[in-house]
């Protein structure tokens, strides 16, 4: 249980410019990595992931643009391979591109050696794509091994992205000791993939009709402003990115636009300040 703990909250008592709330937009590129990471050859699984660069990446992008909002794009590094220039678009436009493994690889099933192999690999590869090297990671499938969090410090990482042990920012530990590695958390709750995805073989089909989804997102933004919190969202663009999909971000934003003191932010931007601010 203490190969990475919750530590000491790292909660702001304001925001930049006076805003009451953080808004922190993400999306995992995963694309075609989902089929080639167990070795999958089926032509139409890898067409549902091509479905994301072709689709969901230019709607996430034109909605981002119209609306001035920066956003945080969490990219395995074999996506950033086949799709560079998706990734050095995204940066230009002032998106945080993120660490997430290297072929969306799960970390539970790797020995210690080949999992810092692989997040090394992909931060190398991100930097050489992009131009800019990642300072955050969220583990694929948020799958968090026993030596994940040593490796991430190790690489002298700002944040990570995958646990669940709060709302608020907080210091992550080592074996009870502090690591200066900041959790900007997650929740299945705040996921578009827990509402949408579709298991062919398993027979499991998506429950929840899109305006049900958008009431969830938009009662846990309500609460997190009513907090004075952070309100982080994790979308797929081969999920979100869908017409009747997008329609739910698209709404969820004019909410929160509704708003006049939001900080809409990167990843990286919210860890910083939480960081700086915190003693």
């Amino acid at each position: 249980m203490n190969r990475a703990r919750a530590g000491r909250s790292l909660r702001p008592s304001s925001w930049p410019g006076g805003a009451r709330c953080a808004v922190a937009l993400s999306f995992d590129s995963d694309h075609d990595t989902f089929e080639l990471r167990d070795g999958g050859k089926s032509i139409s699984a890898l067409s549902q992931g091509h479905f994301g660069p072709r689709q969901g990446i230019p709607r996430i992008r034109q909605l981002l643009d119209a609306n001035g909002i920066p956003a945080t794009f969490f990219v395995p590094a074999i996506t950033a391979l086949h799709y560079p220039d998706e990734q050095r678009a995204l940066v230009a436009e002032g998106h945080e591109i993120g660490l997430h493994g290297w072929i969306h690889e799960r970390n539970t099933l790797l020995d210690e050696a080949t999992e810092r192999d692989l997040q090394y690999r992909a931060a190398d590869t991100l930097e050489e794509v992009t131009g800019v090297r990642p300072v955050g990671i969220r583990t694929p499938s948020w799958d968090f091994s026993e030596n994940t969090l040593k490796i991430t410090t190790e690489m002298g990482l700002l944040y990570d992205s995958s646990l669940m042990a709060d709302v608020d920012c907080y210091e992550l530990l080592l074996d009870g000791s502090p690591t200066g590695v900041v959790e900007l958390p997650v929740e299945w709750i705040r996921d578009d993939a827990a509402y949408l995805v579709m298991d062919r073989w398993g027979g499991l089909r998506p429950q929840i009709a899109p305006h049900d989804i958008l009431r969830i997102f938009v009662q846990e933004f309500d609460a997190a402003y009513e907090e004075g919190g952070i309100f982080q969202l994790t979308m797929h663009p081969d999920i979100i990115g869908h017409r009747s999909r997008i329609w739910i971000l698209r709404e969820l934003v004019a909410h929160i636009r509704g708003k006049k003191d939001v900080w809409f932010a990167t990843h990286a931007d919210v860890v910083i300040h939480a960081k700086s601010v915190c003693p």
